[in-house]
């Protein structure tokens, strides 16, 4: 018999054979329409969370469609895109068969001042009030509007002293988008002598001249760290071959808004600060991370770029604008470069530091909005703009923010000696109605203290003995109507929100603090064990700082707790 003739296995077996490839199914038209949005932009991956803000604009959420469309045409893995696209609060995934979220979204403030000002109350009438199928609102983090508490987003426009009638009226008038504050345009801004001195720099300029200038100044990190900034400087410049600036406008500590209030009035100020700190380093390409609460201020700095481009100021591309997507871990330098990079925002452990391994492992200049502000006035000005201020044997000048219980809340510039006292007078006192308590004096990272210790000064290292710090100086004033225990309670369930869970002193000390501080009568010592438990073993600042409230709280209201 011939061996063709032989009954064999390959014939006797019915092969169902496979159709497809394995996994979710690319969609055509969903390739198509990821395509269209995308454009002629490059598929880099370091661009994924700009083309998810893209999709979720564009159809109010990510379907999982469009997910497995985009990781198509940046050649990525489906799970990266997924991981990506849950870590950040402002991207709604929607898997199949999942309803789509409705037309028109409101975030509710749920920060210390805004629940001063009756946040929860607020919410619930505009849950009450409104069709849910219509409206979906939100608890959210501090939107940096606290001056003007409470405050909502409505779609991208911000209502501050929000009311349910104004929600209504919004709508109606389908008034949802930013609203562009006036600001000092770039024409404005060069009639005045801008960029007068970077033109100077960059002709004949002696980088080591001007950092000597900052040095003298005493400028330091206005972010919350208070390093001393000229010298950050010479650490990029000391290693070899490409180097970045990263601009860190991630200003999500609540309590803060002087960044904020800063780019709405005058961005330039701040772009040729971090042009001078560009130059000085010779960064490759300037990037700026900006929160995605502050949508006015996006479009300020668009328009902005382009008018620098424009004007031959730097070449197309060298500022590179990214938007965040609502994650305020990414305030931390390593996590918003990792941002920066199209990943989730997660914390790096160090070392190294970022001065040498930063954004795609190159040499990386961070600096925070307002210290770039300050390094074009000291540039200007000389150094005597900030040193020549002097009290309580501090020198300098601080951007306070401040709000809570005060009568004018607002950015105050103050002597970097300011007390309490001094802050709360320049607010135009107390409100009437109202007797001071207690004051956090650097958002919810540095606790709180009582009225007691009103003249100590609010600046860097005068704070630590007492167990805080001065932070981003985000002052917020407690009256005889509040609870500091309930004050403590609203910044813990911040810090449980914002964990970004990569430890497990911060993600799982967080929710265990915060159900602790729900009893009537709080277990100090078990609360003793987590806080140092936390402080200890967290990697980042977020985990270190999250027990201060807890820890001031038992310290100085143990009558509270």
């Amino acid at each position: 018999m011939a061996l063709d003739d032989k009954k064999g296995v390959w014939k006797s077996g019915k092969g169902k054979g496979r159709h497809t490839p394995k996994g979710r199914q690319l969609d055509d038209q969903a390739w198509e329409e990821v395509r269209a949005l995308l454009g002629d932009r490059p598929r880099r991956s370091d661009l994924l969370i700009e083309f998810l803000h893209l999709i979720q604009d564009a159809y109010r959420c990510l379907s999982a469609a469009h997910l497995r469309a985009l990781a198509e045409e940046l050649r990525m893995s489906q799970a990266e895109v997924y991981e990506v696209a849950t870590f950040y609060a402002h991207f709604d995934v929607v898997k199949e068969g999942e309803a789509v979220p409705p037309a028109l979204t409101i975030r509710v403030c749920d920060s210390l001042s805004c629940e001063l000002a009756g946040a929860a109350a607020l919410q619930k009438a505009l849950e009450n009030g409104l069709d849910a199928n219509d409206v979906r609102v939100l608890r959210a983090p501090c939107m940096g509007r606290c001056d003007t508490a409470p405050v909502l987003e409505i779609g991208h426009n911000h209502i501050d002293h929000a009311t349910l009638e104004k929600v209504e009226a919004a709508i109606t008038n389908d008034d949802t988008h930013a609203h562009i504050p006036d600001y000092e345009t770039y024409a404005s801004y060069a009639a005045s002598g801008g960029y007068t001195e970077l033109t100077k720099l960059r002709d004949a300029g002696n980088w080591e001249a001007v950092q000597d200038q900052i040095l003298e100044s005493g400028l330091r990190g206005l972010g919350g760290a208070g390093f001393p900034s000229g010298k950050k400087w010479g650490f990029v410049r000391a290693n070899e071959g490409t180097r970045y600036l990263a601009v860190n406008g991630d200003e999500g500590e609540p309590g803060t808004f002087k960044d904020r209030y800063y780019l709405e009035r005058t961005p330039h100020l701040f772009l040729e600060g971090m042009l001078i700190a560009a130059w000085a380093v010779e960064a490759e390409t300037c990037f700026i991370y900006m929160r995605d609460e502050y949508p006015a201020v996006l479009e300020i700095l668009r328009r902005e770029i382009k008018a620098l481009e424009d004007a031959g100021v730097v070449a197309k591309g060298y500022i590179d604008l990214r938007r965040g997507a609502g994650a305020y871990i990414c305030g931390e330098e390593s996590a918003m470069i990792e941002s920066i990079e199209g990943k989730r925002g997660i914390p790096r452990h160090r070392p190294p530091f970022v001065a040498q391994v930063g954004i795609f492992n190159k040499p990386t200049l961070v600096h925070n909005v307002e210290t770039l502000l300050w390094v074009a006035r000291v540039v200007r000005e000389g150094p005597e703009c900030l040193n020549a201020t002097e009290l309580n044997g501090r020198k300098g000048l601080r951007s306070y923010s401040v709000s809570g219980r005060v009568k004018n809340p607002g950015v105050h510039v103050l002597p970097a000696g300011s007390t309490i006292t001094d802050i709360i007078a320049a607010a135009g006192g107390m409100m009437d109605g109202h007797t001071f308590k207690a004051y956090q004096p650097g958002g919810p990272s540095s606790g709180l203290l009582p009225a007691s210790m009103h003249d100590v000064p609010l600046d860097f290292d005068t704070l630590q003995p007492h167990g805080t710090f001065i932070g981003s100086a985000a002052v917020v004033a407690l009256s005889d109507k509040d609870k500091a225990r309930d004050a403590a309670l609203n910044m813990l369930r911040f810090f449980e929100d914002e964990s970004c869970g990569q430890c497990t002193p911060c993600r799982v000390g967080c929710e265990k603090a915060v159900k602790l501080m729900q009893a009537d009568t709080w277990d100090k010592p078990l609360l003793d064990d987590l806080c140092t438990a936390m402080t200890d073993a967290s990697i980042c600042g977020l985990g270190q700082a999250a027990p201060n409230p807890i820890k001031m709280v038992m310290k100085h209201f143990p009558d509270e707790v």
